[in-house]
């Protein structure tokens, strides 16, 4: 599957070091990857497009005291890597100086001993014949399932799989082998109960580390049906403060939100409204939030970060209260504090509430918020992370006594993001995944609607 194997990133990694060391560097990193991947797409059950892609790259970084010059090459021969290194170090040399630039302390690399397999690396033999199948198969479901489902943006299949090596001049050397594969399909769905027969569409992706783990083409199929389906009928609604119910997706969102404002590049610059947050009650007591990169399969899961910390699972927020920043070693360093391990950004967060009991369901939570909005979609990303101010073009499902009573789009929802974080009712048990982050339906106790 791979033209190189882990002992050839060695070599090439041990040449960089040495070329580097050669030029003078006081410090240098190298980092080696390869990757592969297809993706088909179908639209209307024809094949579309098939992408495969092949990539690898080789990228060094070179420190003369504490002047840092970067370059990466997706050549490995020998004259590109030399080139490569000294351009680095010619960067290096005309930087100024940061007192906070450097590689990590060596006490805090990842050694042998915290490496442990996660099971990330799961490759899928797949033929682009079979993918095209695949993803027939899923968009056929959505389109037979109801005669109101008249298009389709398409249908998709994919696989990538890559490895990697990352290795410095303080010792640290790791890397492992991951796998990545996904089907998605977005059905369009005529509103046949009107003479101007508006048009609505929706979608549904799954992703996994294994195959075996994919949903069926057909349940992903008519799961993207019975949701563009839904939205047929939709209108506005007045301006008013309401509760919103964010589906599991858009509770991920939330959760992405929360750890930009406490990453460490947002921190040191003051640009977030959480700048000295620790210790600080900022969810309500229900609440708590994990960084766990300790979890088998997951996206996001790794025994250290892009720079050779070692990881662990760690508690962000507990019982409302920020314990933990998400920091690398410069960040860290500019904050006057220390690594989190956390060099790339969060790993895999996920969030839990107290409350939460196995049978609160989307139906259950739907109950629980009585009256409101059930939000589904957004668009446009007006978050100013300074404030915290909160505003986006929104759709969904306006409920009544617990019910769901009619489709709703062309709104906004806007709030703060330090009062939403505080005013979050309950956390659902629909859990679900969404790149690195998990979470279940979010319950906000009020919002403001921008509408009619």
């Amino acid at each position: 599957m791979f033209q190189y194997d882990h002992s050839s990133f060695s070599e090439l990694a041990e040449d960089a070091l040495r070329i580097a060391k050669k030029l003078g560097a006081s410090d240098c990193a190298v980092d080696l990857s390869e990757s592969t991947g297809l993706t088909v797409n179908v639209r209307m059950r024809r094949l579309e497009t098939v992408e495969q892609t092949r990539d690898k790259s080789l990228g060094v970084t070179v420190y003369i005291g504490q002047r840092k010059g970067h370059a990466s090459t997706g050549d490995f021969a020998q004259v590109a890597i030399e080139q490569t290194v000294k351009a680095a170090f010619d960067i290096a040399r005309y930087t100024g100086e940061d007192e906070s630039a450097g590689l990590p302390d060596v006490e805090t690399l990842a050694q042998a001993a915290d490496m442990k397999d996660l099971d990330l690396f799961h490759p899928w033999s797949l033929s682009v014949e079979r993918a095209k199948r695949l993803a027939i198969r899923c968009e056929a479901a959505a389109l037979d399932f109801d005669s109101a489902i008249q298009n389709s943006d398409g249908a998709s299949v994919s696989t990538g799989s890559g490895h990697f090596l990352s290795r410095n001049s303080r010792g640290f050397s790791g890397g492992y082998a991951h796998s990545r594969h996904s089907m998605g399909v977005a059905p369009i769905a005529k509103d046949r109960s009107n003479l101007e027969g508006g048009m609505q569409r929706d979608a549904w992706y799954v992703t996994r580390r294994c195959s075996a783990d994919l949903a069926s083409p057909e349940s992903v199929g008519i799961y993207a049906a019975k949701r563009t389906l839904a939205r047929l009928g939709a209108r506005a609604v007045p301006t008013q403060r309401v509760p919103v119910l964010f589906e599991a997706p858009l509770a991920c969102g939330l959760l992405g939100n929360f750890a930009q404002a406490i990453s460490g590049g947002a921190l040191y610059r003051e640009a977030s409204f959480l700048v000295n947050s620790l210790g600080m009650q900022v969810f309500p007591k229900h609440i708590s939030i994990e960084d766990d990169p300790t979890r088998p399969r997951e996206f996001g899961s790794s025994c250290f970060d892009d720079e050779g910390v070692r990881t662990q699972r760690r508690v962000l927020v507990n019982k409302g209260v920020v314990e933990g920043y998400l920091l690398s070693s410069y960040t860290a360093r500019k904050l006057g504090m220390q690594t989190t391990g956390n060099a790339g950004g969060s790993h895999a967060m996920r969030v839990r509430s107290s409350k939460t009991r196995a049978e609160h369901n989307l139906d259950m939570m739907i109950k629980k918020l009585h009256r409101g909005l059930l939000l589904t979609d957004v668009l446009g990303n007006d978050i100013n992370y300074v404030t915290g101010d909160y505003s986006r073009g929104a759709s969904g499902y306006w409920v009544e006594h617990g019910e769901i009573q009619f489709p709703v789009e062309e709104i906004t929802i806007a709030g703060n993001l330090r009062d939403m974080f505080a005013a979050m009712v309950a956390v659902g048990a629909d859990e679900l995944q969404r790149g690195t982050k998990r979470s279940g339906s979010i319950l906000i106790e009020s919002m403001q609607i921008g509408g009619q």
